[in-house]
């Protein structure tokens, strides 16, 4: 009794640890996929579209099948430079309520005003919204005026840099710190006209209707765009990123499935044990008339039996801890790093039926051997030495 109360236990034990990594990873991964949309468009296309070709481009976007809503942008890098310090920035350009429908930056403010782009006093530098990472590096903050320099710029006299004021009209907090450290946003015709394109721009964001959809959309706009463009869905963008997070929850999923492989060991040995002390009881059994496949069946059916209950007991464990650790905050993270305060959780079905089959799987692989063990004892042999 004790030694299948152990077995119980242990895959219990196993199923539960496995639920609850993977369901803090799902969350984490969650998490970091919502800071990326938060700033970036399901799909981004690449290439520079002059003034004139402008209404046909736009048209061409109208026209995909699954576009909800698009928004131009002038891309461009630059030394962002602030008092006696500068870092490197990206510098995009864009129209405030044309970006706005197609991702949640606006929503990322924390200081200023996102309006602040649609204008700006006369003879008053542009208004520049800063990523906060970005803002702490250069020490500027709201009201602040940066100088944005360009390495490279051809003139009548050469390649000279190229500079402009800005003035600091809020700062951006997406909690993607690749974002928040580099990323610079200001109006669609400064940097236009900073970066040469002369009214022109040098992409466009779209948000899909079904986000899920993006490599296909992205497949269908390269036909339709043709040469000249570079068409990148939000996965396209952040593949490596992406990758790490299913390579660490694969191993992790690894790791963790060794504990139910010890646990099946448990249920093994507690099967052999059990055929050693009922060595008597099966050789009367025996020559009663039960044949092999009975006392096979007997063990599969006992083996069965703390498979399941070991794996009910885990799945309602890992799934109480989990919720436990999403409602309470139990596990506490230092917002200023990590920027959420707790521990993300997400739990999936999928998830749930995976764990579940697998560790039933392997916990009626280890009845095997004994169950083969103990439909062979000869009936004579058992009532002899039992």
């Amino acid at each position: 009794m004790v030694t299948t109360i152990i077995g119980i236990a242990g895959v219990a034990l196993g199923v539960a640890a496995l639920i609850v990594t993977l369901s803090i990873m799902n969350g984490f991964q969650s998490d970091i996929k919502k800071k990326i949309m938060d700033a970036q468009a399901h799909i981004s296309v690449y290439g520079v579209v002059r003034a004139d070709a402008l209404p046909a481009f736009n048209a061409a976007l109208g026209r995909q099948p699954g576009v909800a809503a698009f928004a131009p942008f002038a891309l461009g890098q630059g030394i962002l430079t602030f008092d006696d310090r500068s870092a490197g920035v990206v510098m995009k350009g864009l129209e405030p309520d044309a970006e706005a429908g197609i991702n949640n930056l606006k929503s990322s403010l924390i200081g200023g005003s996102w309006e602040a782009l649609s204008s700006a006093a006369p003879g008053a530098p542009p208004p520049v919204l800063l990523g906060e990472e970005l803002a702490k590096s250069l020490g500027a903050w709201t009201g602040d005026e940066v100088i944005l320099v360009s390495p490279k710029s051809a003139s009548s006299v050469g390649i000279m840099p190229k500079m402009k004021k800005f003035r600091v009209a809020g700062l951006i907090r997406t909690g993607y710190f690749e974002f928040d450290n580099s990323m610079a946003y200001c109006r669609l015709r400064d940097a236009s006209d900073f970066f040469g394109l002369a009214g022109g721009i040098n992409g466009a964001g779209i948000r899909l209707k079904d986000m899920e959809k993006a490599g296909e959309g992205a497949r269908l706009l390269r036909e339709r765009l043709g040469f000249g463009y570079s068409v990148k869905t939000y996965a396209d963008m952040n593949r490596t990123l992406f990758a790490a997070l299913k390579l660490e929850k694969f191993v992790m999923s690894l790791v963790l499935a060794l504990i139910i492989l010890v646990a099946t060991f448990n249920i093994a040995s507690n099967l052999l044990m059990l055929s050693v002390e009922k060595l008597r009881d099966i050789g009367v059994l025996r020559s009663m008339g039960a044949g092999p496949g009975f006392v096979r069946r007997v063990f599969f059916w006992e083996g069965n039996l703390i498979a399941l209950s070991g794996i009910t007991l885990g799945l309602l464990a890992g799934t109480g801890i989990s919720v436990f650790i999403a409602v309470y905050p139990v596990l506490e993270l230092p917002a200023d790093i990590y920027y959420i305060s707790r521990v993300p959780v997400e739990i999936r079905l999928w998830d749930l039926a995976r764990t579940a089959a697998v560790s039933y799987a392997l916990c009626m692989l280890s009845t095997i051997y004994p169950a083969l063990k103990a439909s062979r004892i000869s009936p004579v042999d058992a009532i002899r030495y039992g």
